[in-house]
């Protein structure tokens, strides 16, 4: 499930931020001179998630500067596109190479296709943690990023910040640290008194961040902050046009025109929670975190993946098909992501599971016992599919069917 706000649709904080969407609905931030309100509730917003991701610590820098997007995905693109060009402008490099883990999101990806950068991924070690060691052996004269997550989408583990942060200082290249899913929920379970390991601008090497405000920001869909550490880098993620016979041109990200009405809704996400709202949320979405957990634990047929630091928990099974656990669950109502290497599938924890956790772990138990005693795969159910995939050794051909499916369903 990847609604993150608790309650009812037609009420509460779904009310407040459709109310705040639709006021500025007609808005457009490439117009800051004529929108001027939006264009303050952006910096604001900008604002905001800095001061959260370190922006106060002295180490910081204290130039922490950055513009918010339309989501994850284009908030790393622009992270990897503006690293890019700050490294060709540093140290002239042409054939530019990122490295990542394997954990890392598919963003990197889409980047690397559209800013024709080589990508290198790396083997995340026993933990499921980037691996420090095997990423320092791919780094040569090439390299402008290598990346971490905080925590990681697939099972919610925070790579060794610090440790890749002293790496990319050491080499004098990049480091970008996505914080998707955690920009809004690690600062506020450090302060609950979680052991959170160091994850933002406090790093040193830290060069920039991404945090959607519309995930446990509890923002409208469509919001998200890429931040840089200084704006010598951020620079780089502008585009500027002096030739164009219908003037002067200058725009901050990848699309011109955006939705006002969204920042708008993100804006007044965080001045409606306040410290106050997300300490509370954070704390109830960290405690029914571990009693999935620990619900998932006493389930003998299953294992959880790693040790999750926040509020993903992926799991999987040595007895039986877990995608076919998946296709029982769905049939009950639940949405939960299928992973790969290994098998697995993990459940995303918002406010919505809160009230319905012990339905959860009951489906979760009945759906297991389902499949023990009546293994095979059920009718529309997905797991030949997921199981076959990953038995396909050529892995273009995967890839193909992934594009015949896109292209027959939009």
């Amino acid at each position: 499930m990847f609604c993150y706000i608790g309650g009812s649709e037609s009420e509460g904080h779904f009310s407040l931020i459709n109310e705040a969407c639709s006021m500025f609905a007609h808005t457009n931030p490439l117009h800051m001179d004529v929108f001027q309100t939006i264009a303050q509730c952006e910096a604001e917003v900008v604002a905001m998630t800095a001061a959260l991701l370190g922006r106060k610590n002295k180490s910081s820098g204290g130039e922490i500067c950055g513009n918010m997007t339309s989501g994850g995905t284009e908030s790393i693109l622009l992270a990897v596109k503006s690293s890019r060009d700050y490294m060709k402008a540093k140290k002239g490099i042409k054939r530019p190479e990122m490295i990542i883990p394997e954990s890392a999101h598919s963003a990197y990806d889409k980047a690397a296709q559209y800013f024709n950068i080589k990508l290198r991924r790396v083997a995340v070690n026993k933990n499921f943690q980037a691996d420090v060691k095997a990423i320092r052996q791919q780094i040569n004269k090439n390299t402008v990023l290598i990346v971490g997550s905080a925590p990681g989408f697939p099972h919610g583990i925070i790579d060794p910040i610090e440790e890749l942060g002293e790496l990319a200082y050491s080499y004098g290249i990049c480091f970008h640290v996505d914080l998707c899913l955690g920009g809004f929920v690690l600062p506020f379970a450090r302060k609950l008194g979680y052991p959170i390991p160091p994850f933002d601008f406090s790093v040193k090497g830290v060069t920039s961040i991404s945090a959607d405000v519309h995930k446990y920001g509890l923002a409208p869909k469509g919001t998200s902050v890429v931040l840089y550490r200084n704006h010598d880098i951020r620079k780089h993620q502008f585009v500027a046009v002096t030739e164009w016979s219908g003037g002067l041109y200058v725009s901050p990200t990848i699309a011109g025109s955006r939705p006002g009405g969204l920042i708008a809704g993100a804006w007044a996400a965080l001045m409606a929670l306040g410290l106050e709202g997300y300490l509370e949320n954070t704390k109830a979405i960290m405690e029914v975190s571990k009693r999935v957990q620990k619900g998932i634990k006493e389930i003998p047929e299953l294992f959880i993946i790693g040790r999750p630091d926040m509020t993903i928990v992926a799991f999987g099974s040595n007895d039986l098909d877990i995608f076919e656990v998946n296709d029982i669950m769905s049939s009950k109502g639940w949405h939960l992501n299928a992973l790969q290497r290994p098998n697995s599938i993990h459940i995303c924890i918002t406010l919505q599971h809160a009230p319905v956790v012990e339905d959860f772990l009951r489906d979760l138990k009945e759906s297991v016992q389902t499949v023990k005693e009546n293994p095979g795969p059920i009718n529309g159910g997905l797991a030949p599919i997921y199981g076959a995939a990953g038995k396909i050794p050529d892995r273009g051909m995967v890839q193909e069917l992934l594009v015949n499916y896109m292209d027959s369903t939009c």
